[in-house]
């Protein structure tokens, strides 16, 4: 409908503070009761593009998650500009709480420019979003099977009543009351809830950014399935941006792991829009520690 994406209104909305230093609020915070990730990486994105031109859109930026975020408390965002070129910038954000940062990032920007050298993978072929349940209906079906364990239950309950601000469907939903190893794989069609529109590229670059980091650390869980997660945080995370897309409509999110070990774990990403063209690549490292003792099932 015509409602504004919380994204837009709240949550990449900053606070500016000075000419280059804002301050973010939160909207949705996980049951891990840190701050998300890709909230981080999505203000940080806003602040940084408050400092460059309007002609200028994002191509990369790069992160490190330093310190685990405070819900209880707004983030600030310091930016430098590093650097102002003909084609290209760099911003670099510092995001800040109790006086210490939390979280780097660095953004380059560049001015449009043409070039003969084009080249891309091929989208993976896929029901379209209409035919797929999203994953609040998922959750439902299976909170309706009997036999599901207690304390399943109310996870899946806790998880069903998060007021996520994105619109999921899973291509494979994997079983979830199996812990049978799995490929370190999984496809969804991913959007913005809510109207964002035609705007500034830059504005759905930041939302994307916000997107991109849900549940993509746990594509390197889907082979260790028989293990309880003891934690798990993103490192660092990185982004390209290739081509013009709208945030507020549906794009596949392709995700692998193609490594994992000394209790890290390695994610890829790929942004699809609808018509096959690559939007957007991503990546990112986190720490994975779990119980060493496989788990029961969770009939």
């Amino acid at each position: 409908g015509d409602l504004r994406s919380v994204l837009i209104t709240s949550v990449l909305n900053l606070e500016r503070l000075e000419v280059d230093l804002f301050r973010g609020q939160h909207h949705w915070v996980p049951a891990t009761q840190h701050l998300f990730g890709g909230q981080i990486v999505g203000q940080a994105l806003v602040a940084a593009a408050h400092a460059v031109s309007r002609d200028e859109q994002v191509h990369s930026l790069h992160c490190y998650f330093v310190r685990t975020g405070d819900p209880k408390v707004p983030v600030l965002y310091e930016v430098e500009r590093t650097r102002t070129g003909k084609s290209f910038s760099v911003r670099s954000v510092k995001a800040i709480q109790h006086g210490k940062p939390i979280f780097t990032c660095q953004a380059s920007f560049q001015l449009s420019q043409g070039s003969p050298v084009q080249h891309q993978f091929t989208m993976p072929t896929v029901p379209p979003p209409e035919e797929l349940l999203t994953q609040e209906e998922l959750i439902q079906k299976f909170l309706q099977n009997p036999n599901v364990a207690e304390g399943y239950r109310k996870r899946l309950t806790k998880i069903q009543a998060q007021d996520v601000p994105i619109d999921i469907k899973p291509v494979n939903p994997p079983d979830i009351f199996s812990l049978e190893p799995q490929e370190p794989k999984q496809l969804f069609w991913v959007r913005a809830r809510g109207y964002i529109g035609e705007t500034d590229m830059k504005v759905h670059c930041c939302v994307a950014a916000y997107i991109s980091d849900y549940a993509f650390l746990g594509t390197a869980l889907l082979p260790h399935r028989q293990y309880r997660i003891k934690f798990m945080v993103s490192l660092d995370h990185s982004m390209w941006f290739h081509a013009p897309f709208r945030a507020d409509h549906w794009m596949l999110y392709e995700c692998e792991s193609p490594w994992a070990g000394g209790c890290r774990g390695l994610v890829q990403g790929r942004l699809w829009r609808r018509d096959g063209v690559l939007a957007v690549t991503c990546a990112q490292e986190g720490v994975i520690r779990v119980e060493q003792t496989p788990t029961q099932s969770k009939l």
